[in-house]
């Protein structure tokens, strides 16, 4: 397990404000934790219909953190 450096967070997610980058660095999380939240974020409904159990732990607590940034806009009704 690749702890997360900010070089990696840049190449997971595209550049950054350094808040956020120290923000998910701080959380402790893996590489590979940043990219499942990451992609829960951007199309949680490929990931349910594939039927992935839904985020806990650190993967959670990055997806709260990214949603905000990467999130849709807007609300679904």
């Amino acid at each position: 397990m690749t702890t997360l450096t900010r070089q990696a967070v840049t190449r997971i997610l595209g550049p950054v404000d350094h808040t956020l980058a120290a923000e998910l660095v701080a959380t402790g999380a893996s590489e590979g934790e940043l990219a499942e939240a990451y992609a829960w974020v951007v199309d949680d409904e490929a990931l349910i219909n594939d039927l992935r159990p839904l985020p806990k732990g650190r993967t959670a607590h990055l997806v709260d953190l990214l949603q905000p940034r990467f999130g849709p806009v807007g609300s679904e009704d």
